[in-house]
């Protein structure tokens, strides 16, 4: 490691624009888009400064690591950590921090090596599915960027079918409600649901994979208006069979199409987070104005965050793999 320049990795975040969950209960179709909202963690020269400790993330990754790289030492080094993108919010912030460490951990370790994105998205997948039992829609999108369709599978990364990048025309507005999901109860009881056979899931996993669809279709046709109305479809899907979405939520969406003409979607397993929305780039200044002047009024704890969509490299995408 060079002391001069330390080891840095920059990881997107990612919107879900349809098909929450199913990355993981299988037999369907999502779709996520990587955010520009970075996180960075940069691996700082030396020891662990005095006062300060390592988080569970950093020593979890680490032992992780430990168990397959040997010769590494007992303890992480130190890094810093930086996000753009607001915490507990369904932008996948923790997913972006977990891979950035995995990437900066390695590229540290490794003297002039670099692991591939393959390894790093699939290590990643089964370093966070230890902890919380879900998917790996979140570790594909922020290692891949741009737009993917990805077909669940019930264990094991999904499998990238198509990779698009967002038209340069067109730009994501994100709506923080200020409010956290929680992400492992949901799971823990939509896992409960499929043991039991309930038809309200298998109602909403028909209606979403169908949502799916549309919205790839959108993309790949560049139907902003079509891309609205599947979203649309997308979120109330969540609403109407798994609850994901509350009264807050539904009234900043209200607030949004009201004052700015901006549709919205919940991104992530609900109960709270983020509302996504996408534009015309040459329309989101005047969006914004509208729709923060309206939230400064009637819900001052949410915020506005513009965000551009986070190509990915040109190569090959990361392949399936299970666990």
């Amino acid at each position: 490691m060079n002391a001069t320049h330390p080891i840095r990795a920059v990881v997107p975040c990612r919107a879900c624009l349809s098909g929450e969950d199913l990355d993981w209960l299988g037999g369907g179709r999502s779709v996520s888009l990587a955010l520009g909202l970075m996180t960075t963690v940069e691996v700082v020269p030396g020891p662990v400064p005095d006062g300060e400790t390592e988080d569970s993330w950093q020593r979890g990754v680490w032992t992780f690591l430990r168990e397959r790289l040997p010769g590494l030492a007992a303890h992480p080094p130190a890094v810093t950590v930086r996000s753009e993108a607001p915490a507990a919010s369904g932008l996948s912030s923790s997913t972006a921090r977990i891979v950035a460490l995995f990437r900066a951990f390695t590229d540290a370790s490794l003297s002039g090596r670099r692991f591939p994105d393959a390894t790093i998205a699939q290590w990643a997948y089964e370093f966070e599915f230890a902890v919380f039992n879900g998917g790996g829609m979140d570790h594909l999108a922020v290692v891949e960027g741009g737009a993917l369709l990805l077909d669940g599978r019930e264990q094991g990364l999904p499998a990238v079918r198509e990779r698009l990048d967002l038209p340069a025309e067109w730009q994501v507005v994100v709506v923080d409600s200020g409010t956290h999901k929680d992400t492992r109860h949901h799971i823990r009881d939509v896992r409960a649901q499929l043991a039991a056979g309930d038809p309200a899931l298998a109602a909403y996993r028909r209606a979403a994979d169908e949502a799916s669809g549309r919205v790839w279709e959108a993309l790949r046709g560049r139907d902003l208006a079509g891309l609205g109305a599947a979203m649309n479809d997308a979120h109330e899907a969540m609403r109407d069979h798994q609850r994901m979405s509350t009264p807050l939520l539904e009234e900043l969406r209200r607030v949004a199409l009201r004052s700015g003409g901006l549709p919205l979607k919940l991104s992530g397993a609900g109960g709270g987070g983020a509302l996504v929305g996408v534009c015309r780039a040459e329309e989101t200044a005047e969006r914004l104005r509208r729709l923060e002047r309206a939230l400064r009024v009637s819900h001052p704890g949410a915020r506005v965050l513009p965000a551009t969509a986070a190509p990915g490299p040109r190569r090959a995408p990361v392949p399936a793999e299970t666990v």
